[in-house]
């Protein structure tokens, strides 16, 4: 327990990258983190797009200004002809379940010495046609993912957290 506390602590917005490429072994080990992850239901509706070369990158860079010189991007979707439908209000997990994904490969990113980047700003619409989405799939995240450079390092910010009573009811 110690181990992953310790983990999700050290792990911060990598927003400095070196140009080295993540290696298709430790690529797969990542996503092989997310297929791991559970899922409303467990239907797995995530959609990963790998994003690797230069033509990829420079459309991620039309749809957003925060891939932060990464050599990969993840872009993590779901469709929604396959989540789980809540029955009381027909609510659709997608969302939630890509998040979860989203997060494990995060996660395992950290783990094995790459920094990630949680990126939700990203024009959704622009990605879609961008990328030629299928009308069932929901862009969710970005995920700048790679080595960081040596001036990388966490935001001032990194370590401001709440009192843990703040944050319950």
């Amino acid at each position: 327990m110690a181990g992953f506390l310790e983990l999700a602590k050290n792990r911060y917005s990598v927003r400095s990258f070196d140009a080295r490429a993540v290696e298709p072994e430790v690529m797969a080990q990542i996503l092989e983190a997310g297929r791991a992850a559970p899922t409303a239901h467990n239907d797995q509706p995530q959609r990963i797009k790998v994003i690797t070369d230069a033509e990829g990158l420079a459309k991620v860079d039309i749809c957003t200004r925060c891939r932060f010189g990464a050599p990969a991007v993840l872009l993590i979707c779901y469709d929604k002809t396959a989540c789980w439908v809540r029955p009381f209000d027909s609510a659709l997990s997608g969302e939630v379940d890509a998040s979860i994904v989203t997060t494990h490969m995060m996660m395992m990113a950290q783990d094995l010495g790459l920094g990630t980047c949680w990126v939700m700003y990203f024009d959704a619409e622009k990605t879609i046609e961008t990328f030629e989405l299928p009308e069932n799939i929901v862009p969710v995240a970005m995920l700048p993912l790679g080595y960081p450079s040596e001036s990388a390092k966490p935001s001032p910010m990194h370590a401001s957290r709440l009192e843990l009573e703040s944050m319950l009811f």
